[in-house]
């Protein structure tokens, strides 16, 4: 998304909608919230089909200096194309048929309800390499400021993303991996612990973030896992780390194309209400407890198949969930932290807060800070 002073739009090949009603009737599954849409500005929601049409956002939202979100999981943005025919059929084919039957099981007890279109996930560059290169070559052409890499190691691109000025993060759980890729150079380590939403090892932030930091050098560290207050900042700063890594405190903010429903599970929501489990993706994730996870996670189910298996298992179940907007149904990432995020604020907000609530516990352990 991205939002720009009024004025012509006229963007090669990309589909610009402009006004509230327009983008509630025809994405409607994509954007619920009406807050992010304040009065006097206009908006624009893109939907690009390729990495051409990403290329020409990237440039022409750079050419006019206009701050751009990119959420490939809501969008589809990072794997807006097809993969090669029969390619996804193929995988599909391979999950086996009593995990099928569970999942039938699944829909039946709870009356999960059909997508409604296109399911997001069978379009992710994740399945399919060709597509995921394709998509790299866009960010390097582009020469985005920051490269960030989860699920797997940012070494093999860290010599091209160099020689274009991009600074690239590894994101890890475990100290080795932080070793290794230290060695290779990266910019910087961002040491998640168990404690983090989405995808995350089995290391508590307190663990690895200082173990992180004994064998990093000059490397800098953030830390993520958990941080959703001032007093996790300061804590962090505490362990060695450079500053943090935040992504449940975001969720709920006036900003976050997050849909409504869940925003308001997410305020609800304590520690408790989490769920650390590979039913979703095969592999372990930390989320809102939802009916799928809470199956998955009794003895007579099956054995959790491995990614991409699970993932494309689990993603009928997600899509009809947020399609037909079932509170009841809908998951979201959520870390541990997510029982202090209590009010829908501003972006602008949360930083001012998180920096209030740092320099004040700071400032009761070791006396006022000029």
């Amino acid at each position: 998304t991205a939002s720009m002073p009024a004025g012509p739009a006229d963007f090669h090949k990309v589909r610009c909608i402009r006004g509230f009603e327009a983008i509630k009737d025809r994405f409607g599954t994509y954007l619920s919230d009406e807050s992010r849409l304040s009065p006097g500005r206009v908006d624009y929601l893109f939907f690009p089909q390729d990495e051409a049409e990403l290329a020409a956002v990237l440039r022409e939202m750079r050419k006019r200096r206009v701050p751009v979100t990119l959420s490939a999981a809501r969008t589809g943005i990072a794997g807006g194309c097809v993969p090669p025919a029969g390619a996804l059929d193929e995988l599909m084919s391979e999950i086996p048929e009593s995990h099928r039957e569970f999942a039938g099981q699944i829909k039946e007890k709870y009356d999960v309800p059909d997508p409604k279109g296109q399911v997001a996930l069978h379009q992710w560059g994740g399945l399919n390499q060709e597509m995921a290169r394709a998509q790299l070559e866009v960010l390097l052409d582009e020469r985005v400021p920051v490269l960030a890499s989860g699920l797997g190691s940012p070494v093999f691109i860290l010599e091209a993303a160099h020689e274009r000025g991009i600074k690239v993060f590894g994101l890890v759980g475990k100290t080795r991996q932080a070793k290794r890729q230290v060695e290779a150079g990266v910019d910087a380590i961002i040491a998640q612990g168990y404690d983090a939403a989405g995808h995350t090892g089995a290391m508590g932030t307190f663990s690895i973030v200082p173990e992180v930091v004994s064998i990093a050098g000059d490397t800098p560290i953030i830390a993520a896992g958990g941080v959703t207050t001032g007093r996790h900042l300061a804590a962090a700063l505490c362990l060695g780390a450079a500053g943090v890594w935040t992504g449940t405190l975001w969720l709920a903010s006036r900003e976050s194309d997050v849909d409504m429903i869940v925003k308001e599970k997410l305020l609800a929501a304590t520690a408790d209400d989490t769920s650390y489990s590979n039913a979703i993706s095969g592999m372990t994730m930390r989320t809102l407890k939802c009916p799928w996870t809470e199956e998955w996670s009794k003895p007579e189910a099956p054995t959790v198949l491995p990614a991409p298996y699970q993932m494309l298992l689990s993603s009928d179940y997600i899509q009809g969930a947020n399609d037909h907007r079932r509170g009841d149904l809908m998951t979201e990432a959520a870390g541990q932290g997510v029982g202090f995020v209590t009010t829908m604020k501003p972006a602008r907000q949360i930083v001012f807060d998180l920096v209030d609530e740092a320099l004040t516990a700071l400032e009761e352990l070791t006396g006022e800070i000029e």
